[in-house]
């Protein structure tokens, strides 16, 4: 099983969190990056219909993907 792990960090004058090299949008305060980081983290774990994905990698290049139902990743949230 794949692990996705959130990191909370400085960014753009701000808070946010990121995974990989991929950052959120920017938030006021730590806390509100940490919040959003566990709700996004929740839901990253929660399976749903099986269906097509697409994401952007770190060179900016689009895939597609078909993700199943049940093919979900475990989850970590670093403060």
């Amino acid at each position: 099983m794949a692990e996705v792990t959130y990191e909370i960090v400085q960014h753009d004058g701000g808070w946010a969190y990121k995974m990989q090299e991929v950052y959120s949008e920017t938030f006021a305060t730590k806390e509100e990056a940490l919040g959003a980081a566990k709700i996004a983290a929740v839901e990253q774990r929660a399976p749903g219909e099986t269906g097509e994905i697409s994401y952007q990698d770190e060179a900016g290049q689009w895939h597609e993907e078909t993700s199943r139902s049940g093919d979900r990743p475990s989850t970590v949230v670093k403060d």
